[in-house]
């Protein structure tokens, strides 16, 4: 129960980890006396992030003080709880005694004895897998990128299992260095049903392609790195952009950066004010996952070399909404560099 409680004393940085650790979306939030304080969720997190509010402050001002709990006496009532989950859309539900003092954590796999099931969606996903991989030569002057193995499977495998756990099938493989290998190791495995190719015969950039893919009549799709792994629910994303009326959703993993020296603080006479040692700082960084509404893909020009970034600046420029969805560092693997690419060896 240990990485279900949290104190309000802990920052938004380590509940998050708690909640990553948990794998429930939610920790509940306690005094020294484990009575109940409330509950703090992902998404409580995610709009004091996107509020600008420091990832190393407390939890205190985020909590939900009036959160849903059962009493220690009202366990048997499993109707009671069963509505709770499924009129509340809540994770987990905390039994207390006539204290308050928090007992169990009642979750919805160990009430419902299963995970939830995700409906087949035919929102598309395309995955960007047309780049030379430079960073990680030597491997990729013999192996495209995606197919560069972890453990038992090349990292696109990785990527489409994650979405296929979370009801999503409908593929489009952007393809340029190397692409018969990659449409070869596909056609051997035959494990996947839905995947498209789109060969690039010139790059184009990373979505420069997609002005002349047809795509299903559909309100959304997503865009992504061949070069990631993403823990994440995918549901949550979407209802996140959803809710939030955004033109474009860009996922960001907070990540801590450490200085290993000594970093100088000068005062305004340009004299040495003190010496702040080791920093770590943290940072919202680019998490290569986007969701997109449709007819965004009608900016993207035909038949020119066009970068994501590009049209991001073009949204911005235009004043469209663009979302960021925060996620734990943790949850947040680039395999496209070499020290990335060993930590995911180690963890996966």
């Amino acid at each position: 129960m240990r990485s279900f409680l949290v104190k309000k004393k802990n920052t938004l940085k380590e509940a998050l980890k708690s909640i990553n650790s948990n794998g429930n979306k939610c920790v509940v939030v306690v005094d020294e006396k484990n009575k109940l304080l409330g509950t703090l969720s992902d998404g409580d997190i995610r709009k004091a992030i996107i509020k600008k509010v420091n990832i190393n402050s407390s939890i205190e001002k985020y909590f939900n003080k009036k959160s849903y709990f059962i009493n220690k006496k009202n366990t048997k009532n499993r109707h009671h709880i069963q509505n709770l989950f499924l009129k509340k859309h809540i994770d987990l539900i905390p039994e207390v005694d006539d204290q308050g003092v928090v007992k169990k954590i009642i979750t919805w796999s160990n009430f419902f004895g299963k995970e939830k099931k995700f409906k087949i969606k035919k929102t598309p996903v395309i995955i960007m897998a047309g780049g030379q991989g430079k960073r990680l030569k030597p491997f990729t002057n013999i192996l495209p990128k995606p197919l560069i193995p972890i453990k038992h499977k090349p990292v696109i495998e990785y990527i489409l299992d994650k979405f296929t756990s979370n009801g999503y099938d409908n593929f489009y493989i952007t393809i340029n260095y190397k692409s018969q290998i990659i449409r070869s190791y596909f056609n051997d495995i035959k494990k996947y049903k839905r995947i498209k190719f789109y060969d690039e015969k010139i790059p184009r950039g990373t979505v420069g392609c997609l002005s002349d893919m047809n795509l299903p009549n559909c309100k959304n799709f997503f865009i992504t790195n061949c070069d990631i792994i993403l823990d994440i629910d995918y549901a949550d994303l979407m209802k996140f952009h959803t809710k939030n009326k955004n033109h474009l959703t860009l996922v960001a993993s907070a990540k801590e950066f450490k200085i290993p020296y000594g970093v100088c603080q000068l005062n305004d006479n340009g004299s040495l004010e003190k010496i702040k040692e080791k920093p770590s700082y943290d940072f919202l960084v680019n998490a290569g996952l986007y969701l997109l509404n449709y007819d965004i893909k009608k900016m993207i020009p035909k038949n020119k070399f066009f970068d994501l970034t590009d049209l991001l600046n073009i949204l911005i420029k235009k004043k469209y909404k663009i979302g960021v969805y925060p996620v734990n560092d943790t949850q947040w693997i680039d395999i496209g560099q070499w020290s990335e690419f060993k930590k995911a060896l180690e963890n996966l």
